[in-house]
C-alpha cells in the first residue's frame, strides 16, 4: 500500500452530543468570563474618581482589543492544525504545531513591546482624546503591552488545548487567567494604591501566571516523549500552512471589526441618543456571541480531528450537531431576551431617553443570535478545517454586501436600516459558507 493510500485511510470515532457539549460547555463558560475582567478593571478605576483616568483605561482598551484581536488567529489557527493532527493520530505533529505556534507568538510579542512607542502614537492620534485622558493612555498601553508575549502564548496554548478537545483544562486555564487578572487588578489598583498603573500591572502579572502555568502542564505531557528535530519544528511546508491560516483568519478579524466600526460611526450620524442607544444593544449580541462561542469551538475541533482522521461520517455530524445545539440556544438567547430585555436595558442605563430608544429597538437586538448562529457554526468548521481562504473570501463578501445595503436602501430607513444591515452581514457570513460547504466536502474527503 503506498504511503497516499495510508494517509488518506479513515480513522473512525463517533460524534456524540456529550462529545459536542464536552467541548461546548466549559468553553461557554470560560468565555463567559472575559466581561468580568473589563467590568472589573472598570469598577476599579472608576473608585480613583477621576473620570481622566477611566477615559484612558477606555481608550487603551480600544487599542488593545485591535491588537490581540488580530493576533488572536493564533489560537483559531493552531485549534484547526492540532484538531487534525490529533484526528490522523499524529502525536509529534501536535507538538510541532504547538512549538511552531509559541515560537511565532513570542517573535509578535516581543515585536509589539519594541513598537510600544508607535503604538501609542498611533493609537492617541486615531483617538484623539483631551491631553489628561491621553496622558493616562500612554501610561497605561506602556504597561499593559508588556504583557504580549505572554498573551500571545496563552492564545497557542489554548488553541493546542481546543484542538484536543480538552474543554474541561481549557475552561481551567481561562478561570487561572481572567481570576488572577481580576484579583492583582483589585489588589494593586486599589489595596496598595497603585490606581491604573496597578491595573495595568494586574493584567501583566495574570497574563504571566496563566502562561507559566500553561506551558508547565503541557511540559510535563511532553515530558516521556523526547525532543522533536530541528527539521520537524522548522518544516517550511508546515511554517507556511500556519502562517497562511493565521493570515487569512486576520483578515477575517480585520473585517469584522471593521463591520462594527462602520456600524459605530454610522449610529453617531443618529445623533448622540441614537449611538448610546445601539451601544447598549450591542451588550445583547456580545453576550449572544460569548455563547455561540462555545458550539463554534466545538465545531472547530471536531471537524478538524475528522478531516484529520479522513471520516466523513464524523465531519457530517459535527456539522449536524453543532448546529442543531447552536440553533436551540439562539433560539432559547433570542426568547430571553425578548422577554428580559427591557429589564436588561434599564439595568445597563438610567438615562429615560436612551432606555426608551434602546426598547423600541430592542427585537432588532434580540434577534442577531438567530441570524448569526450559522455564521459563528460555519466560522467553526471552516476554521477547524483549515479552510481559510474561503472563510476570508466569504467575509469580504459578506462586508461588502454590508455596505453596499447600508449606503444605499439602509441609508433611508434610519436606525431600523443600520441594524438591518447588521443582519444582512451576519446571515451573508453563514449562509455563503454553507453553500461552499458541499463542494469543499467533496474535495477533502473524495
Amino acid at each position: 500500500m503506498d504511503k497516499a493510500s495510508v494517509k488518506n485511510r479513515p480513522i473512525p470515532f463517533e460524534v456524540t452530543n456529550r462529545l459536542v457539549l464536552s467541548v461546548a460547555i466549559p468553553m461557554t463558560l470560560a468565555y463567559l468570563t472575559t466581561p468580568l475582567l473589563g467590568i472589573t478593571d472598570t469598577a476599579v478605576v472608576g473608585r480613583l474618581g477621576d473620570p481622566a483616568l477611566l477615559g484612558g483605561l477606555a481608550a487603551g482598551a480600544i487599542v488593545f482589543d485591535v491588537a490581540f484581536t488580530t493576533f488572536n488567529s493564533l489560537r483559531s489557527s493552531t485549534t484547526g492544525l492540532v484538531a487534525q493532527a490529533y484526528g490522523r493520530k499524529d502525536f509529534e505533529e501536535e507538538l510541532g504545531v504547538l512549538v511552531r505556534s509559541l515560537l511565532v507568538s513570542v517573535a509578535i510579542g516581543l515585536l509589539l513591546i519594541l513598537l510600544i512607542p508607535l503604538v501609542i502614537s498611533v493609537g492617541v492620534w486615531f483617538i484623539n482624546p483631551e491631553p489628561r485622558v491621553a496622558e493616562a493612555m500612554r501610561q497605561y498601553i506602556s504597561i499593559r503591552m508588556l504583557a504580549a508575549p505572554f498573551t500571545l502564548t496563552n492564545f497557542s496554548i489554548l488553541g493546542y488545548v481546543l484542538g484536543r478537545g480538552e474543554g474541561t483544562l481549557g475552561l481551567l486555564l481561562q478561570f487561572l487567567l481572567n481570576g488572577a487578572n481580576i484579583v492583582l487588578s483589585v489588589f494593586l489598583g486599589l489595596h496598595l494604591g497603585w490606581g491604573l498603573e496597578g491595573v495595568a500591572w494586574g493584567t501583566v502579572a495574570g497574563e504571566l501566571i496563566a502562561a507559566a502555568f500553561g506551558i508547565a502542564i503541557l511540559a510535563r505531557r511532553f515530558s516521556g516523549m523526547g525532543t522533536l528535530s530541528f527539521a520537524r519544528i522548522f518544516d517550511t511546508k508546515a511554517i507556511t500552512r500556519m502562517l497562511a491560516l493565521n493570515g487569512d483568519i486576520m483578515v477575517r478579524s480585520f473585517s469584522l471589526l471593521a463591520a462594527f466600526a462602520v456600524f459605530t460611526r454610522q449610529g453617531a450620524q443618529f445623533g448622540t441618543l441614537t449611538l448610546a442607544a445601539n451601544a447598549v444593544l450591542l451588550n445583547f449580541f456580545l453576550l449572544s456571541g460569548y455563547f455561540l462561542d462555545g458550539i463554534a469551538t466545538a465545531a472547530e475541533q471536531l471537524a478538524g480531528r475528522a478531516v484529520g482522521a479522513h471520516y466523513l461520517p464524523a465531519f457530517r455530524r459535527s456539522v449536524g450537531l453543532s448546529l442543531l445545539w447552536g440553533g436551540g440556544l439562539a433560539a432559547v438567547l433570542t426568547t430571553i431576551l425578548l422577554i428580559f430585555g427591557d429589564a436588561f436595558i434599564r439595568l445597563l442605563t438610567t438615562a429615560p431617553e436612551v432606555r426608551e430608544l434602546a426598547i423600541a429597538f430592542l427585537p432588532w437586538a434580540a434577534l442577531t443570535a438567530v441570524t448569526g448562529v450559522l455564521a459563528f457554526q460555519m466560522d467553526g468548521v471552516f476554521i477547524g478545517a483549515t479552510w481559510s481562504r474561503d472563510m476570508r473570501n466569504m467575509m469580504l463578501l459578506s462586508l461588502a454586501a454590508f455596505i453596499i445595503w447600508l449606503f444605499t436602501v439602509g441609508g433611508s430607513l434610519g436606525n431600523h436600516g443600520l441594524w438591518a444591515a447588521l443582519h444582512i452581514f451576519l446571515a451573508a457570513r453563514g449562509f455563503t459558507l454553507l453553500v461552499m460547504l458541499p463542494r469543499r466536502t467533496r474535495e477533502t474527503f473524495g
